[in-house]
């Protein structure tokens, strides 16, 4: 849990699907009020579980890569809020991880996101995206993910950092090769003060480049 606060404790203490966790409650989530981009996932996995710390594993160091974010712009809760869909790990499923608790986003999402106000947000995987995108869910991630900012100009949609996405990268080198700048280019902006935004697009501009921010 990494943040101050009480919304952070009433978290902490929540033990609402405590019964259905295999390895018991462990809330991992990080947020802050003066955070400027808002990455939404789908749970911790065991690692994560384990350390409590969120994305602290292969996947967030592939995560860290794609958006071209350092260990401790990430770690920084007024800069980065990382909020899974289900906020404890919830167990081993045959193949992979078992998907979010559904009690967990109704319980929490609305409040954690009510006390920031971010200027990007990031939908990882299929879970935020069908539930943030619900009209969207005839779609597949490979299809929200190519279109990019055109589904919504301050939501961008990625596919999970797991371990298959090597596999998905080399089936799909557009990702690579022109969303990944794009997505650099826009969590940079996100980051960016006013005055380092304003300078941002003037030289966008004098370049005849079209501002992604």
């Amino acid at each position: 849990m990494i943040g101050d606060g009480s919304l952070h404790l009433e978290i902490a203490q929540c033990r609402l699907c405590a019964a259905s966790l295999p390895c018991g409650p462990r809330p991992v989530v990080q947020f802050g009020p003066g955070a400027r981009i808002v990455i939404i996932s789908q749970a911790p996995g065991r690692l994560v579980h384990e350390s409590g710390v969120p994305w602290d594993d292969a996947s967030g160091e592939r995560l860290r890569l794609w958006t071209g974010l350092t260990r401790a712009i990430f770690y920084d809760p007024e800069q980065i809020a990382l909020v899974p869909m289900g906020l404890c790990y919830p167990g081993k499923g045959s193949a992979a991880d078992l998907p979010p608790r559904r009690e967990c986003a109704p319980l929490w999402h609305k409040r954690i996101l009510s006390s920031m106000a971010p200027r990007l947000t990031l939908l990882v995987g299929q879970y935020a995206q069908s539930e943030y995108w619900p009209e969207t869910r005839r779609m597949s991630v490979t299809e929200r993910v190519r279109a990019f900012d055109r589904l919504a100009p301050d939501t961008l949609a990625l596919p999970h950092p797991s371990w298959r996405s090597t596999g998905w990268m080399r089936r799909h080198p557009w990702f690579e090769a022109e969303i990944l700048p794009r997505l650099r280019a826009r969590v940079a902006a996100a980051l960016a003060s006013p005055d380092e935004r304003g300078m941002t697009v003037s030289r966008q501009q004098n370049g005849n480049i079209e501002c992604e921010a």
